[in-house]
């Protein structure tokens, strides 16, 4: 029978039935996806079988799994396709090779498939790649090696056998198969350790030289405490800071079906609980600085800002920058406050001057709004940044360097007398609300301040120049829309 032949005779109804030796051997399921493919055999009349499954849906109606044709077509499949299939079938989705094999075969006639981001089957294999990725994350993030007790009858002759020299153990629950494709990772990253990692899909064993697999364990297989708990938990403690407390976000990033295994997860409740008492005695702290009074006037604001080393930002920048505004015959009421000064900033001393200052100008200008009628500045005075070569990068302030440079914000406040003040940005709104804000919850509408004065949050024009395409045009929508807003407000209050 020719080559030609064999392969239509494949097409014409037998049922193959491949079974994998693990469920996560990528190599094998290639090899067989190969010779399917140049079989001409289509995806309908293959079933992946895993291990410990009881058979395919074919029953006896199998065929053995036929040779590739001698004159058979290499197998064409991307880079791309490659890199996410060895992601995939780590998937603990039992339609996985199937849906490889799909996606293989269909490559054969469209190269670019996917490229189509509407495809169900790129979406699915999206979708699979991204869930085993975060799973690699969360054990690598996750996992607690334990100091395993000593076998006192390890010791010979006084001398500590392999058994009984020091080595940890740690417990993890993946939801996928992603055991082996991890172990280099703990491999590089505690090399000079004798450790175990026990799930209840497998185990790894390190001693320092050779890395073994084990067959799978149970959660009391693995120690559940060491000494050394008291001072991670101590530490975690110390660190936890109550100003950035975002209780969604912290659950996302650290999934509570995590927290069992994690020795600090104890005191996670208590530490929210007390987190508002917490961040209230931050904020008096950084609001009580060393001085009786405050200045008297701008020009005393400025001079007394650009003295002040409260906090470390002070002593790395090339100086303060204070704000700026029209003479008070001018002053149109509205008070406008960023972030802090960015590169150009600091090296001018002067607020919105440079790229985000562009933008924020475009849309007051769209908005009416006349910035040399309002006063410019900053919740905080000092440029924060990275030095990366000849390059400085900016970084975000802390919520204590913030709240201590909210005595500034209020003094200025109070010398100039805004009718409504416009915070750009989550860290603008701290430094006038003392806590943190969601810009999604309380943009678009006022916020009555404790002069008096009314409070508008909208987000900073830096995070528009960070996007790109229809996610940038949405916000500039919405930035422009708080500007219109604000623009309609100061013009009501204006002529009341």
């Amino acid at each position: 029978m020719t080559a030609s032949r064999q392969r239509r005779a494949v097409r014409l109804g037998a049922f193959y039935a491949v079974h994998l030796p693990e469920a996560d051997d990528f190599a094998f399921w290639r090899e067989r996806a190969r010779t399917l493919v140049q079989c001409d055999v289509p995806p309908d009349r293959v079933a992946w079988v895993e291990p410990g499954a009881t058979g395919s849906l074919f029953g006896s109606g199998e065929t053995r799994l036929p040779a590739a044709p001698p004159d058979a077509a290499p197998v064409r499949a991307s880079k791309a396709f490659v890199q996410a299939a060895q992601l995939a079938i780590c998937h603990s989705d039992s339609e996985r090779f199937g849906l490889l094999y799909r996606l293989l075969w269909r490559l054969q006639a469209q190269p670019r498939l996917l490229e189509d981001r509407a495809d169900a089957d790129v979406r699915r294999l999206d979708d699979l790649t991204r869930q085993v990725r975060r799973d690699m994350h969360k054990m690598r993030a996750f996992v607690r090696f334990r100091l395993v007790p000593a076998d006192p009858d390890a010791f010979v002759d006084g001398f500590a056998s392999a058994e009984a020299q020091e080595h940890y153990a740690a417990w993890f629950e993946p939801e996928h198969h992603i055991l082996r494709s991890n172990a280099g990772f703990f491999v590089r990253r505690f090399a000079n350790m004798r450790w175990a990692i026990l799930t209840p899909r497998g185990s790894l064993h390190w001693d320092g030289q050779a890395l073994c697999e084990g067959p799978p364990a149970v959660k009391s297989d693995a120690p559940s405490g060491d000494a050394a708990e008291d001072l991670w938990r101590r530490y975690y403690a110390s660190i936890f800071n109550p100003a950035r407390l975002k209780i969604g976000a912290m659950v996302k990033e650290m999934p509570r079906r995590y927290w069992r295994n994690l020795p600090e997860a104890e005191l996670i409740g208590d530490l929210i609980a007390g987190a508002q008492g917490r961040e209230a005695r931050m904020i008096a702290t950084g609001a009580a600085p060393d001085r009786a009074e405050r200045p008297a006037s701008l020009a005393a604001l400025a001079d007394a800002i650009a003295a002040c080393r409260r906090c470390p930002i002070g002593e790395c920048a090339t100086r303060a920058v204070v704000g700026e505004g029209p003479d008070e015959g001018r002053f149109s009421g509205l008070m406008i406050v960023g972030e802090q000064p960015g590169d150009e900033e600091d090296k001018a001393g002067r607020p919105f001057i440079g790229p985000a200052g562009q933008v924020l100008d475009r849309h007051l200008a769209q908005a009416g709004i006349d910035r040399g009628a309002a006063r410019v500045t900053n919740a905080v005075r000092h440029f924060k940044f990275v030095q990366r070569g000849k390059r400085r990068l900016h970084q975000s302030p802390t919520a204590r360097e913030i709240d201590i440079c909210r005595w500034w914000l209020d003094a200025e406040r109070a010398l100039v007398k805004p009718r409504i003040v416009l915070a750009l940005g989550a860290s603008a709104a701290r430094g006038l609300l003392g806590r943190t804000a969601s810009i999604a919850r309380e943009r678009g509408r006022p916020l009555p301040l404790d002069d008096g004065s009314e409070l508008w949050i909208t987000a900073h024009p830096s995070y528009l120049l960070r996007l790109e395409g229809a996610a940038r045009e949405e916000q500039e929508r919405l930035f422009a829309a708080d500007l219109a807003a604000v623009a309609a407000r100061l013009a009501e209050v204006s002529e009341g």
